[in-house]
């Protein structure tokens, strides 16, 4: 069930108070952080209305998602308009980002910054060169998360100054979007999920979670796309070749959402609102994107609950469309409606 909203406490919120020493110290950054450069597009499907009116007809602004790689290897992937936007995560070469944005026409200048879920590696390993070569950037972490990054990493000090400090459950703008970080259960210094909402949409980010928390729960069930973690398959983990510490680490409520849970709860909570479905951060030894599919489909189906599955498939009221984000490489552009 989703959490009733009451009076809140310190430690509804890891990492409010936590104090910075001088070395550490960051400056504050504008929130309002994208340049709105550009001129509007003009695309086919909106040709139609002009024989509706004299007037000139804009185009609705809609989100945009893209993945740049998602898995232990690296993760990075960018939401926004085509004014301003956001990348989620920075653990995917900078080089490959960089060329992949300008592949599908998104103009770094437009992105105000890097929101990071937490301190592991593969979510932060290219941070400090993104912000290098776009130093209009700002990094959106908690303070606790830029500690561990400074503490668990070998980065530049530096990356301090791009840091914007962000609470759970406080939302701040980046340009017109608005996105609340939340509590996710994972065993990094301090970590997140985000419900990043503009141009009439709401996309949920909810990765390296050992189990669904009543604060992510609240803001998944806003979302009509959700990019969840579907890590594991019991079976191939139990049996593979990973040592005991490692798999009890991986299945702890602070490891990893595995295809059965992942699978329950989206039967459980689906409603019309969601219509698409990115699963996320698929393990290489002890998953596979047909199983993780094969799992979802059967618990979907045993509800009767309508759903497509494929790279390019689509949602709608009616039925669920799931797609499994690849690992080490860019999924399509996908525009949320």
């Amino acid at each position: 069930m989703a959490r009733r909203r009451s009076k809140t406490d310190s430690s509804d919120f890891p990492g409010l108070f936590d104090i910075f020493g001088d070395d550490s110290a960051v400056p504050s950054g504008s929130s309002d952080n994208c340049e709105l450069s550009g001129s509007r597009d003009t695309d086919s499907e909106y040709s139609a209305l002009s024989e509706l009116s004299d007037d000139i007809v804009a185009p609705r602004e809609r989100l945009r998602y893209i993945s740049f790689g998602s898995g232990s290897s690296g993760n990075c992937s960018y939401i926004g308009t085509r004014t301003c936007g956001v990348l989620v995560d920075a653990g995917v070469d900078n080089n490959y980002v960089m060329e992949q944005l300008a592949a599908n026409s998104i103009d770094p200048a437009t992105i105000g910054g890097i929101l990071l879920t937490h301190d592991h590696g593969d979510h932060v390993r290219y941070a400090y060169a993104l912000l290098r070569r776009n130093r209009h950037m700002r990094l959106y972490a908690t303070p606790r998360t830029l500690n561990g990054i400074l503490r668990r990493h070998n980065m530049s000090r530096r990356v301090a100054d791009y840091h914007s400090a962000v609470y759970k459950e406080f939302p701040f703008s980046v340009g017109p979007l608005t996105v609340t970080p939340f509590e996710t259960s994972h065993d990094g210094t301090d970590n997140v999920g985000f419900c990043i909402e503009g141009a009439g949409s709401c996309i949920v980010v909810a990765t390296d979670t050992g189990c669904i928390t009543d604060s992510a729960d609240f803001y998944i069930r806003r979302a009509a796309y959700l990019m969840l973690e579907s890590n594991y398959d019991a079976d191939m983990l139990r049996r593979g070749s990973y040592p005991e510490y490692l798999k009890a680490r991986i299945v702890s409520d602070r490891g990893h959402l595995d295809n059965a849970v992942a699978a329950e709860y989206l039967a459980r909570i689906h409603s019309p609102r969601l219509r698409h479905v990115f699963l996320c951060h698929l393990s290489k030894d002890n998953n596979t994107p047909e199983l993780a599919i094969a799992t979802i489909g059967a618990a979907l189906s045993a509800r009767e609950i309508k759903y497509v599955a494929g790279d390019s498939a689509v949602g709608s009221e009616d039925v669920l469309a799931i797609t499994v984000l690849p690992r080490t490489k860019s999924s399509a552009l996908f525009v949320l409606i």
